[in-house]
């Protein structure tokens, strides 16, 4: 017990009720009471019980009783072997069985699967930051250089003029999604190889050609929806910066997904086809993996374009008041909604309700 690194051995000798006090007061990590052998264990020469007393509550206590339960299980381990060999017991005799493993996967599905876990939760974040700054100087940034008002004035309409720049952030996301998957697939293998190569196990690092048109078609879907989103919150901001503030939270909840997708088991059901971003990266995962089920992808896109509909639904909406069109509405598009939509049907139900 003397060897255990990181850990200094009192060589004071205290009452127990004392030692326990000064553990509950932080004072010492752990106590450990030697006690002798009870019923059978009696017969062995040299057994003894060991009882162990520590302050879960405190992190130096927990880490040294863990120091000291592995230092135990060493030494005990220790004291059977030599035991054994006393008693003329060999070493398989004494291991009385083994277990083996075998890994039906071959190395192109255990590839498959590791850029499955990983490619779509950088996907769904390099989607978001392609759509974010272009998103905000689309709308924000035009304001802030005094350029809107001359684009308003040219021959083409308005809704004209937001479907271009809603396309031109688009592309943007959609290029820095599949440009991020396609940079990851091939440094994972320069990453991945050495760091496997040790432990004996081999990888085939590659993207599946069946799966790639779907990959194409969750950047397109993903970009589609982000980018929507993001220009419906930013096109009430006045200037680059405040555009920012009023995106991140969007920008925080499309993000938001990336913590379940660390889930091996979790499968693309119906009900995640369902949930925008979600379904998106799911999808992803699949195809990377080399599976197409196409109940849950028609199911996702028939959402995201649901999704994205309503977007532009809501921004052609509001595109009829000149003042958010020329950015002289102070607030954000909740101020926008209970200011426009909620007062004006509160109004017209009190106005019927006279009638």
């Amino acid at each position: 017990l003397e060897q255990i690194e990181h850990v200094r051995l009192l060589d004071q000798v205290m009452p127990e009720e004392d030692a326990l006090a000064a553990v509950l007061n932080g004072d010492i990590d752990v106590v450990l009471v030697f006690v002798p052998p009870e019923e059978e264990a009696t017969a062995l020469v040299d057994n003894f019980g060991v009882r162990l007393t520590y302050n879960a509550s405190r992190e130096r206590s927990d880490v040294a009783h863990n120091r000291m339960v592995a230092a135990l299980d060493r030494y005990r381990a220790a004291w059977l072997k030599l035991e054994a060999h006393q008693l003329g017991i060999t070493s398989s005799e004494w291991q009385l069985f083994e277990i083996e493993t075998r890994n039906t996967a071959s190395s192109k599905q255990m590839g498959a699967f590791i850029l499955g876990m990983m490619l779509p939760m950088f996907f769904m974040i390099m989607v978001a930051i392609g759509c974010f700054n272009p998103a905000v100087d689309a709308t924000a940034g035009e304001r802030e250089r005094s350029t809107w008002e001359t684009l308003m004035s040219v021959a083409a309409s308005r809704m004209s003029i937001v479907v271009s720049k809603y396309l031109y952030v688009t592309t943007f996301g959609c290029m820095a999604g599949l440009l991020n998957l396609a940079a990851m697939s091939i440094s994972m293998r320069a990453i991945l190889a050495p760091l496997l190569g040790r432990s004996g196990e081999a990888l085939v690092i590659s993207m599946p050609l069946a799966g790639l048109p779907i990959m194409a078609l969750g950047a397109v879907l993903l970009a589609g929806f982000i980018s929507a989103g993001m220009m419906l919150f930013a096109s009430f901001a006045r200037t680059f910066k405040e555009g920012q503030s009023m995106i991140t939270p969007f920008y925080m909840l499309t993000i938001l997904p990336v913590t379940i997708l660390g889930q091996p088991d979790l499968e693309f059901s119906a009900l995640l086809a369902v949930i925008p971003v979600v379904n998106v990266a799911m999808m992803v995962r699949q195809a990377i993996m080399g599976s197409c089920p196409w109940d849950k992808i028609l199911i996702t896109v028939g959402m995201s374009g649901v999704c994205i509909t309503a977007c532009m639904v809501a921004a052609s909406f509001i595109l009829r008041f000149e003042d958010v069109v020329m950015g002289s509405f102070h607030g954000s598009f909740v101020a926008f909604l209970k200011e426009r939509v909620f007062k004006s049907r509160s109004a017209r139900h009190r106005l019927e309700g006279t009638r």
